[in-house]
Parts: C-alpha cells; structure tokens; sequence
C-alpha cells in the first residue's frame, strides 16, 4: 500500500516518544518513506492514522516476533480487540502490551 502522509495524530503526546527501534520495524512493514517516520507518535492509531493494512500488519506481526520473541504477538493482541478496539489501537498500545520494560522512549 502507498503511505500518503499520514492524517494528523487524534491528541497530544503522551510526553514520551516511540522507541526509535519500533519505529523502524514500523517503517519496514509499512515500506514507507523516511519521513513517514515522523508520524509515529505513541498516539497515532495503526489503522486510522498510520494506514497499515492487514498485509503490513501481517508484516510487523513477524518483523516483532523476530525482534522480541513470541511473546510480541500481534495477532493474539488484535484477536481479542472489537472494532471499535482495533480502530483505536495505537502505536503507545502496542508498545505497552507488546514489549514493556523491552522498549522504552
């Protein structure tokens, strides 16, 4: 999928940032451009922000397994979220279920 540049994050920053290596595995999955970097904020959501779709979504499920082992599991995170879960899930969400005390900004 093409990334156009994301739509501007729904609220303020949490006062932290995204740790700069899951903001890589981001722009992996997403094969996006450098600057599209920039948009990963820990409030900007996967879907409705970043635009991922399910083939990179599919993407960085692995590219996190790889990285930080089974216990990074995407896809079971994802399962147990409703639409409305999904469409909200964030970068700072999967973060702080993925890989507490792995990865901090």
């Amino acid at each position: 999928m093409e990334h156009p540049e994301p739509s501007p994050a729904r609220a303020p920053g949490r006062g932290a940032e995204v740790h700069p290596e899951l903001v890589a595995l981001l722009v992996a999955a997403a094969e996006a451009p450098p600057g599209w970097a920039a948009s990963v904020t820990p409030q900007a959501r996967l879907d409705g922000d970043l635009r991922l779709d399910e083939c990179e979504l599919a993407a960085l499920a692995g590219l996190l397994r790889e990285r930080f082992g089974a216990g990074a599991d995407l896809a079971a995170l994802r399962a147990r979220l409703d639409l409305a879960g999904l469409e909200s899930l964030t970068v700072g969400d999967l973060e702080q279920a993925l890989l507490p005390g792995r990865v901090s900004g």
